[in-house]
Formats: structure tokens, sequence, C-alpha cells
């Protein structure tokens, strides 16, 4: 056990223990709820461009971080104390760690999906297809498809007297956050516009 903990807290795998040591206590914390396991902010631009992005930065590091610690551990052991050697174990260890967070990130990825979530206002410039008898001021729904190809039937209004039926065309071109609906135009009407 003395031998273990000599070359824990030798160069070059102190370094990694110091740093397994913060990894450890930071992930306490977010057990225990007094840390957000999601504040990453600017680390994960700069992982982005070193090729682990995708993946919330507190995890790319928590597993950078222990698979150098182990390799360094690993390389000390092997190699011995002498100075040459141990610069190499620690540029190894950190090449390890990076490579097999790499290989763990893709895996990983689906867990931590990155595109922003949906919003209603998402639909806002869509083409719809009225699915009421008409459309009014006060009342009317339509189907929309998003990005995805999913649809959705949602509440729709109109300003004006157009004439709307069901399987009329019509284009979103704003939300009212308030009563929860989309303004609607017939979508022949915002093609006249776009030809003037």
């Amino acid at each position: 056990m003395g031998g273990f903990i000599d070359t824990a807290l030798g160069f070059p795998a102190v370094l990694f223990t110091v740093l397994l040591a913060v990894v450890v206590c930071y992930w306490i914390l977010v057990l225990a709820g007094g840390l957000d396991a999601d504040a990453d902010g600017w680390l994960d631009g700069a992982l982005e461009r070193i090729g682990l992005g995708g993946t919330p930065s507190s995890i790319v590091l928590s597993i950078v971080v222990a698979i150098a610690w182990f390799a360094s551990l690993v390389g000390s052991v092997l190699l011995g104390d002498h100075p040459l050697l141990e610069i190499l174990t620690l540029l190894a260890s950190l090449g390890i760690g990076w490579a097999v967070a790499t290989l763990l990130r893709r895996p990983l990825e689906r867990f931590f999906p990155t595109a922003p979530e949906a919003s209603r206002h998402d639909f806002v410039g869509r083409e719809c297809v009225i699915r009421t008898g008409r459309v009014a001021i006060d009342f009317g729904q339509a189907e929309v498809h998003a990005a995805d190809g999913s649809s959705a039937i949602v509440q729709v209004r109109q300003t004006g007297a157009d004439a709307f039926a069901a399987g009329t065309r019509a284009v979103i071109y704003d939300y009212d956050d308030a009563g929860e609906f989309f303004w609607v135009v017939p979508a022949d009407l915002s093609d006249r516009s776009k030809d003037r």
C-alpha cells in the first residue's frame, strides 16, 4: 500500500492525483445537489476544438483525468523515476486519456443532445394546413410540420377576413405568447407579396 501511495504522490502521477481529487469532489457536490453538472460554458468550445465536443465538458474532463491518472501510475511503475521518462509518462498519460475520452465520447453523445430546445417560435415562417372549417380572430386550428418532420396541431388566428377552409394552406407569421396561438395569412397571399 505504501508503494501505491508513493507512486500516486510522485511525479508525474501527483498532477493527476490532485486533478482526480478535484473531479471526485466535483461529482460529490453534483450528487449532493450543490452544483449543476451542465454548467460548462466556455470550456465546451475549447474541447470542441481538440475533438472532445458533443458531450458535457465535465464528463469528458472526468474521463480524461481518470484515465490519465491510471496511465501515469502504470507508466511510473513500469518506466521508473528517470526525469526524461517521467516527462514521457506525463505526455503519454495525457495522450491516452484524450484517446479514450474520444472513443467514449461518441457513444455518450446520444445521452447528451446538443441541439437547442424546441420552441413554438420555431414554427414562425412555416407553412401549415388549416384543419378547421374556418379561422377567425378567436378560433382555428392548423397542422404544421417541424424541422425534424414531426407534426403538431396548433391553435391559429387571423386578423383579416380571409377565407380559410379545411385543407387551405397558410403561413404562420407570428406567435402570441399570452394567448398561445399563431397568427396566419393565406399561403397564396404570402406568395403574392414575394412576387412584388
